[in-house]
C-alpha cells in the first residue's frame, strides 16, 4: 500500500512540476500579463531565437542551426523554395503553424496548458 501511495504521490509531484515549467514559459512569454501568449507574442518571441541561433548573421538558418528545434521533415515543410535554409519570414510562418496546431480551441491565445500539450512543446523550441 505504501508503494501505490508513493507513486502516486510522484505521479502528482511530476504533473505539477510539468504544469509550473509551462506556466514559467507563459510568464516569460507574456508581456502583457494576461496570462495567455497570442501570435504576435510568440512570433516576437521567435524572432529573438532566430536571431540568437542564426551565429553567421545570414539572415538563414540551416539544418545544424536549427538541430534541436526542428527535425528534417519540419525543416522540409518550413522551406517552400526549398533551399535548404529558413528565413525569418519563413520562421514566422513556422511559428504560425504550430502556434494554430497549439490552439484547438481557436480563440488566438494560449494558456499554459496549451503550451505543455504536444503541440505546445513544438511551438516552445521555436520560441524559447
Amino acid at each position: 500500500m505504501k508503494i501505490t501511495n508513493f507513486f502516486a504521490a510522484a505521479a502528482v509531484a511530476l504533473a505539477m512540476a510539468s504544469t509550473n515549467v509551462y506556466a514559467d514559459a507563459l510568464t516569460a512569454l507574456d508581456p502583457d500579463k494576461d496570462g495567455t501568449v497570442d501570435l504576435k507574442e510568440a512570433q516576437a518571441a521567435g524572432s529573438k531565437v532566430f536571431a540568437a541561433i542564426d551565429p553567421d548573421k545570414d539572415g538563414t538558418l540551416d539544418a545544424k542551426e536549427l538541430a534541436d528545434r526542428l527535425d528534417a521533415a519540419g525543416l522540409k515543410s518550413g522551406d517552400p523554395d526549398a533551399d535548404g535554409t529558413i528565413d525569418a519570414k519563413e520562421y514566422d510562418a513556422l511559428i504560425a503553424a504550430k502556434f494554430k496546431a497549439a490552439d484547438p480551441d481557436s480563440d488566438g491565445t494560449l494558456d499554459a496548458k496549451e503550451l505543455g500539450s504536444d503541440a505546445g512543446k513544438a511551438l516552445l523550441k521555436l520560441i524559447q
